[in-house]
């Protein structure tokens, strides 16, 4: 079957029908965090009667490792994980992110922009506005249309153009976390689409590929939330529907940051996968269970059901 295209991309939030996903970049294999990530997409899924799918985010190609994305997928399916269809690879989806990036331009919404790092410092330094520490310059619009464009200087990426005045304050509801807000003007300024390296950004290979895909709720991580306003702000420029999400507490290291790879996290031990899923679990707030792995993730998925999907939570079981 063709690829699809964006102008056929079709609403999904009418079909009633839940699709989810896990999205996994090939750095490395999993580690304890990823697994609670991965668990929790697949028990929503199975607690709303939906689908979940698997895509290796592997658009970042210099961070890849060859035959993570392979190592990945034998963890998971040891996990008792396995993707409801194909697993698509973002490497192979440049096309569909050069469409949604000609649709935007076309629209006013992208533009090319020639600035460098220090380049967006300077100009932050010369407006009085200092960068938080642990925080991503906001960009000043240096390169929009009514500031002079790029003036003779070359292209080096292309920026989403994020509106001005209220309509940059996003406003979403989590399930877990609740009602969030952010300007993303003040906070972010215009994102990057495509970098100047060439390689596509997450920000819209994601929104492209949860579009095409029909991801209709999306079960990730809290370190992800501070990217959902940026989603949104790209999802309703291009038309796509707006999931539902979920962001599960962290895995953190023994320093209190972030377990992950880029900070020493072990890969998964899975010779016994019923402890490593056992603690993912624990992890989510579900309650110990014994058995075989398949009876353990069906007394997990009626947990989370009760849990998430309860007269209280605002969600349908489908």
């Amino acid at each position: 079957m063709a690829e699809p295209t964006w102008p056929d991309v079709s609403p999904v939030a009418t079909t009633g029908t839940y699709r989810g996903r896990f999205a996994p970049s090939p750095t490395g294999p999993l580690h304890a965090g990823s697994l609670v990530a991965a668990l929790a997409s697949w028990l929503d899924a199975r607690a709303h009667g939906g689908q979940w799918l698997v895509r290796i985010e592997d658009v970042d190609t210099p961070r890849c490792v060859p035959g993570a994305d392979r190592m990945i997928l034998e963890q998971l399916a040891r996990c008792g994980l396995v993707s409801d269809g194909p697993v698509v690879r973002q490497s192979g989806r440049g096309t569909l992110y050069r469409q949604a990036l000609d649709r935007l331009v076309q629209a006013g919404l992208a533009y090319p922009c020639a600035c460098s790092r220090k380049d967006i410092e300077e100009a932050m330094a010369q407006a009085g506005q200092a960068r938080e520490r642990h925080h991503a310059a906001v960009y000043p619009g240096t390169c929009r249309p009514e500031h002079g464009g790029l003036r003779g200087r070359p292209a080096r990426a292309w920026r989403f153009r994020v509106p001005d005045g209220p309509a940059a304050r996003v406003r979403w509801t989590d399930r877990r976390l609740g009602e969030q807000v952010q300007d993303v003007a003040a906070e972010v300024g215009d994102f990057v689409l495509r970098r100047a390296d060439g390689l596509w950004a997450y920000q819209l290979a994601v929104v492209v590929d949860d579009a095409l895909q029909g991801i209709t709720h999306i079960v990730r991580g809290q370190d992800l939330a501070d990217n959902t306003p940026r989603q949104i702000l790209l999802q309703q420029a291009l038309g796509a529907p707006v999931p539902r999400y979920l962001h599960t507490p962290l895995v953190l290291a023994a320093d209190g940051q972030k377990l992950s790879k880029q900070n020493g996290a072990l890969a998964l031990d899975l010779e016994q996968p019923e402890r490593a899923l056992g603690e993912a679990a624990l992890h989510l707030g579900l309650a110990a269970r014994a058995g075989t792995i398949a009876q353990r993730l069906a007394g997990w998925t009626d947990d989370w059901r009760a849990r998430w999907l309860g007269p209280f939570s605002g969600e349908d079981a489908g």
